[in-house]
């Protein structure tokens, strides 16, 4: 499976901005997707999740109640929504994915996105 991961850009602190990852190749039931973020001179860190049903998705603390991950089956895409921006959020956000259940641990995604950078401006 691989991944292509769109939508990053430049945005204004407080603004909003949705990303969009989609699977090339069958994606069975289970896939998990997942988005993990990394900014300049860190480590990557994990963002949000979802189960292959819409279901179970968990959150960074720094995305609860501003960031919103859905999916799309039928066009195998996943999404993350991004809401109240903030420098701090600025990075570049990977998509991963995996089968089994969701998981914050970058270590237990098998495929990864190309990623795309997302600035936000104070």
């Amino acid at each position: 499976v691989q991944l292509q991961a769109s939508g990053g850009g430049l945005v204004q602190a407080g603004g909003s901005l949705r990303l969009s990852c989609v699977a090339s190749g069958r994606t069975y039931s289970g896939y998990v997707m997942g988005w993990f973020r990394q900014a300049p001179g860190k480590e990557r860190e994990f963002v949000a999740t979802l189960s292959w049903s819409g279901g179970n998705s968990y959150y960074s603390d720094s995305a609860k109640g501003r960031f919103t991950i859905s999916r799309d089956n039928a066009k195998n895409t996943v999404y993350l929504q991004m809401n109240s921006l903030k420098p701090e959020d600025t990075a570049v956000y990977y998509c991963a994915g995996t089968y089994g259940s969701p998981s914050t641990w970058s270590t237990d995604y098998g495929s990864w996105g190309q990623g795309t950078q997302v600035t936000v401006s104070s």
